[in-house]
């Protein structure tokens, strides 16, 4: 059986910077690889989770000019876990803030699971920015896949993982996990704030992989991903309707892309990428048989560095 490809080497970004955007935020940004070569913007997940140095490594550094940012809130962006002017449609102009910013035409666009969510927006928004699309793990903020993972529907396949998760909540509170949640994570009490904030990220990490449970993350992560994920969520996406994201999806007409989904995603179900995919003919859905939600699971990773090195062959 061959060898299961890995990702570029590691390298460090040859320029870094604070974008001033509105209210009070300022996004981190960075750039790495070869500055003449195409652009790319890695979108991270969560919302809240920010970008690692293991994102640059999905791009062949050669062939790619690589743009990574941490969104409003999160990571080395500041104020840090902050819910103030933060929307789906603040961070859609955050990019192309930065993008005007770095003195860029049009650049790829790669996102997963919450990054494919505002990959989607910002393309059906800006499509005259966007060469092409990688959308992994495909999130479209529908009520329905909100209530999925939160309300029923995730919990039938992990009963156990399920009742950690619900019992920090009175049962009267249950019928509405997202609320009773949000609720702690906004509390001016910073120990009931965190305690949330634990309970809500080991959730998400327990059920993100086929491959077993992932770490949860410092004090100072979870604090951003629950707080701003509860705070999408609740306010579903900020959206103008819930199907909006599937609706527009004819905007994204002339973008080629490719979608590349885990059959056995519990995190975000294939069947919105499905939908989605019937909705963008232009669109390649990759069905990974073995992987669920993790980008680092073998097949999904081998599937992200494919579409990369095919975009810029396109492309170039």
């Amino acid at each position: 059986m061959p060898a299961r490809r890995m990702p570029y080497p590691p390298i460090e970004p040859y320029e870094h910077g604070m974008l001033a955007v509105t209210g009070p935020h300022r996004v981190y940004w960075e750039q790495a690889g070869n500055p003449s070569g195409l652009p790319v913007l890695f979108l991270h997940g969560g919302p809240g989770v920010g970008a690692s140095a293991a994102d640059r490594r999905l791009f062949d550094p050669r062939r790619y000019r690589i743009v990574l940012m941490d969104q409003r809130g999160c990571g080395r962006s500041t104020p840090h876990a902050s819910i103030e002017h933060n929307t789906t449609w603040d961070l859609v102009e955050d990019l192309e803030r930065l993008r005007t910013h770095l003195a860029i035409d049009r650049w790829v666009v790669l996102g997963g699971s919450w990054g494919s969510a505002l990959a989607t927006a910002y393309a059906e928004r800006h499509p005259e920015a966007v060469l092409g699309l990688v959308l992994r793990g495909v999130f479209l903020m529908r009520r329905q896949e909100v209530d999925w993972f939160y309300r029923e529907g995730a919990n039938a396949l992990f009963p156990d993982l399920w009742e950690e998760f619900v019992a920090p909540i009175p049962a009267r509170e249950r019928d509405d996990l997202v609320g009773a949640y949000y609720r702690r994570l906004t509390d001016a009490d910073g120990g009931v704030r965190l305690a949330a904030a634990h309970a809500w990220c080991r959730w998400e990490a327990s059920t993100i992989s086929m491959r077993g449970p992932f770490g949860h993350g410092s004090d100072r992560f979870v604090e951003a991903a629950a707080r701003i994920e509860a705070h999408y969520f609740l306010h579903g996406g900020f959206l103008e309707r819930d199907t909006q994201l599937l609706d527009d999806a004819h905007r994204l007409a002339d973008i080629p892309g490719v979608i590349v989904q885990g059959r056995y995603d519990v995190c975000t179900p294939m069947r919105s990428a499905w939908a989605l995919h019937r909705a963008w003919p232009a669109s390649r859905l990759d069905v990974i048989p073995d992987a669920g939600h993790a980008s680092s699971e073998p097949g999904i990773l081998e599937a992200l560095l494919r579409a990369t090195d095919q975009l810029a062959d396109r492309l170039t």
